[in-house]
């Protein structure tokens, strides 16, 4: 890959950044107690719409306790559904980016070993009940 090229389009800089962008810029800092605006969304904010939406809800879902809403799930419980989803689906981006958000959150690298241990051995006990197309006999209560 070239230096300095991060993805399919150039990102939009921090720097001048005008509108609606920039408020969304400012928000994901202030949100993420964060200096630099990661590279993920200024890719987003080639389009400045999408960025608004795709933010809005990561906000809303990861963040909620800056929307003055409370969560049933932890920060830390938030991030580690997160890794596995990402880890899963193979994006090393969002893997990098989530277990940066752990380490932050005091996850070491042992819990962190530990949370991607389960990660695989799930994948690989869904690949086997997909495969074999088992019926699902351990059901939840109904309400």
């Amino acid at each position: 890959m070239p230096a300095g090229r991060v993805a399919t389009v150039p990102p939009v800089p921090e720097q001048g950044a005008t509108g609606k962008v920039a408020e969304v810029y400012e928000d994901i800092r202030r949100t993420k107690g964060i200096d630099a605006v990661p590279n993920f969304w200024r890719v987003l904010a080639t389009n400045p719409d999408h960025l608004e939406l795709v933010w809005g809800r990561l906000k809303a879902v990861m963040h909620p306790e800056a929307a003055g809403r409370s969560s049933k799930l932890a920060p830390v419980t938030r991030e580690i559904i997160a890794l596995a989803v990402s880890a899963t689906n193979g994006c090393a981006y969002c893997v990098n980016s989530h277990t940066a958000a752990l380490r932050k959150l005091g996850m070491d690298a042992e819990l962190l070993g530990e949370v991607m241990a389960v990660v695989a051995l799930f994948n690989s006990t869904n690949a086997l009940a997909d495969g074999y197309q088992i019926e699902p006999d351990v059901l939840p209560p109904a309400e």
